[in-house]
């Protein structure tokens, strides 16, 4: 069976016809073309799926596409400023927390729903924010340190815009 779900990914409202059985991860890789979202594990234990759904960080291989029906979905994609990247995207250049690139786009998604809810994480804090996402090329200090950054940058475009971000 088929249905037909409506949802707004990266901002754009977005309907598609999809068999009842495939995943959002499917609907954002074949039928949106959407490929900063990598398919890893398949089961949700490697996070590199990971995209927000409503603000909050999910395995889209877990999700089902007509579960997301009328869902905001955010992807790596949509994560950009203008021309310009997110400052997260440009904490993780700056430190180096990126090396073969594929965990990147879930890392930095989980790291967006980290600081949107914690601004100022610990490090404890960031380890549990992200532990949900497996990455098989460093021992984490970097994509930590990245996190750190990222809060860093976000407190202070904060202030600089008068609490208005």
């Amino acid at each position: 069976m088929k249905s037909t779900i409506n949802l707004t990914v990266n901002g754009q409202h977005v309907q598609v016809e999809v068999e009842d059985n495939k995943t959002l991860l499917y609907v954002l890789r074949e039928m949106l073309h959407l490929t900063g979202t990598k398919e890893g594990c398949g089961i949700g234990e490697c996070g590199a799926c990971t995209v927000l759904m409503d603000g909050k960080s999910v395995k889209s291989c877990l999700v089902l596409a007509k579960q997301a029906e009328g869902k905001d979905i955010l992807t790596i994609e949509g994560l950009r400023r203008g021309r310009g990247i997110h400052p997260i995207q440009e904490s993780f250049v700056d430190v180096g927390a990126v090396q073969c690139g594929y965990c990147t786009p879930g890392m930095i998604l989980s790291t967006k729903a980290l600081l949107d809810v914690n601004p100022d994480p610990t490090l404890e804090e960031i380890k549990v924010g992200l532990s949900g996402n497996l990455c098989r090329c460093t021992g984490y200090t970097k994509i930590f340190k990245a996190v750190e950054l990222s809060a860093k940058k976000l407190i202070k475009e904060n202030v600089d815009n008068g609490g208005e971000n």
